[in-house]
């Protein structure tokens, strides 16, 4: 590809240089960005969108807000005029990617694929214009290959390029197993770019293997290699790990305004800019001002987060949404009060309860264990009144209001009341 660069006038060159500042935004590389120059200029000499590809293996069927980071990504492209390729790997979903595994993935039936693909659409709609997005499924044409055609495959890629990837070489070098047919992932969701004939592809940092696969095949079969962006991984609300929910430290996509709102203000303070980076919709310019802010000083990490759960509830929700959500954490965190609408959570009997039985036995807390825990951070209030005591009785009323922690809030009902 020549340098479409040099061909532009001035004010093609400018919106060049636009696009360019956008896409560089947030991410953690770009492999490699002179090629990501040319190719914007190119799509802007020729009037012709970049395709440019996201490839999913829908193993689980909810999104959270670490997901969305390359979907943020994907929507800025998308906003720019390009076309955006989502793969979904109902082929290579049935090998299952080996990526940051310690053993061989549960391959998926067609059935749970399909399952979660749809989910999948459903929420991906909250943030890209899914009517404006080129939709494949990888069986299309990798179940038409012959296995003269895979070994021709395979035979573009040696075993020890194979073995750089961390999660094969950690396994071999512990004696865990890998499995022949988890070799071929990275090159089946490489040869969807073949295919497609893409001109970038986005992922996670974690799929870096994955990613320059497709580059590598496409030189290959000698066509126009696709640039690579590498999106980070965001940490959950624990500051610590990965997003997830199997850790429980995850925002998801589909929670209701008030316990979205809740969770972002719970973010450490140093993740802040991050966040805004990463899973916000806001300028380059006001998420570069909101960093300087809090490093200067000049803003408070506290109305940063407000305003950071106040966007991210408006992405999803709303306005109106995004505005209930933060005078309903004003009013309960800020002033104290108690929600209008609270849960309400039938108890059987009369008389006196210890506190730490009550707690766990309506389910506000998981155990008297972590009940006394909380009773010993003060977190626990009973009708609005901090619980100092772990070997309190509490004496069942009808209407008497829990509280455990920031955002939960019981309402006892007696089974005998009329």
């Amino acid at each position: 590809m020549g340098d479409f660069f040099g061909k532009l006038t001035a004010q093609q060159k400018h919106e060049t240089e636009r696009q360019l500042e956008v896409y560089r935004n947030g991410v953690q590389d770009i492999l490699p960005e002179a090629e990501l120059k040319n190719k914007i200029a190119k799509s802007i000499f020729q009037n012709q969108p970049l395709k440019i590809k996201l490839g999913l293996d829908p193993s689980a069927p909810d999104v959270h807000i670490g997901h969305t980071v390359v979907l943020n990504k994907l929507k800025q492209f998308q906003d720019n005029g390009h076309i955006i390729q989502l793969i979904i790997g109902d082929f290579t979903g049935k090998i299952g990617d080996p990526t940051g595994k310690s053993a061989a993935r549960n391959q998926l039936t067609d059935e749970e694929v399909m399952r979660n693909a749809k989910t999948y659409f459903e929420q991906f709609s909250k943030v890209l214009d899914m009517n404006k997005v080129d939709l494949h499924y990888n069986s299309a044409w990798l179940s038409d290959l012959q296995l003269e055609d895979v070994i021709r495959l395979s035979a573009s890629i040696t075993v020890a390029r194979l073995m750089e990837r961390n999660d094969f070489s950690e396994r071999l070098s512990t004696g865990k197993p890998i499995s022949l047919h988890e070799f071929f992932y990275p090159l089946m969701q490489g040869y969807d770019s073949v295919v497609l004939e893409s001109d970038i592809e986005l992922g996670g940092s974690d799929q870096h293997f994955n990613v320059l696969m497709g580059r590598h095949l496409q030189e290959h079969f000698q066509k126009e290699k696709q640039v690579v962006i590498l999106m980070p991984l965001l940490e959950g609300l624990d500051g610590k790990e990965k997003m997830s929910k199997s850790k429980n430290n995850y925002i998801g996509v589909d929670e209701d305004p008030n316990n979205m709102y809740g969770k972002t203000m719970s973010i450490p303070d140093e993740l802040i800019p991050k966040y805004f980076n990463l899973a916000t919709d806001l300028p380059v310019k006001e998420k570069q001002q909101i960093a300087e802010g809090l490093e200067n000083g000049t803003l408070h990490p506290r109305d940063a987060k407000m305003l950071l759960g106040k966007t991210i509830v408006r992405m999803y929700h709303g306005t109106g949404e995004a505005d209930k959500a933060e005078l309903h954490f004003k009013t309960i965190f800020q002033k104290g009060a108690m929600p209008d609408e609270i849960p309400e959570a039938e108890w059987k009997g009369v008389g006196e309860v210890l506190i730490t039985d009550l707690l766990a036995g309506l389910g506000l807390l998981s155990s008297k264990t972590e009940a006394r825990k909380m009773i010993a951070g003060g977190g626990i209030r009973l009708n609005g009144q901090k619980v100092g005591d772990v070997q309190m009785l509490v004496k069942i009323t009808d209407g008497l209001v829990l509280q455990a922690g920031k955002r939960k809030f019981v309402k006892l009902r007696l089974s005998t009341a009329k």
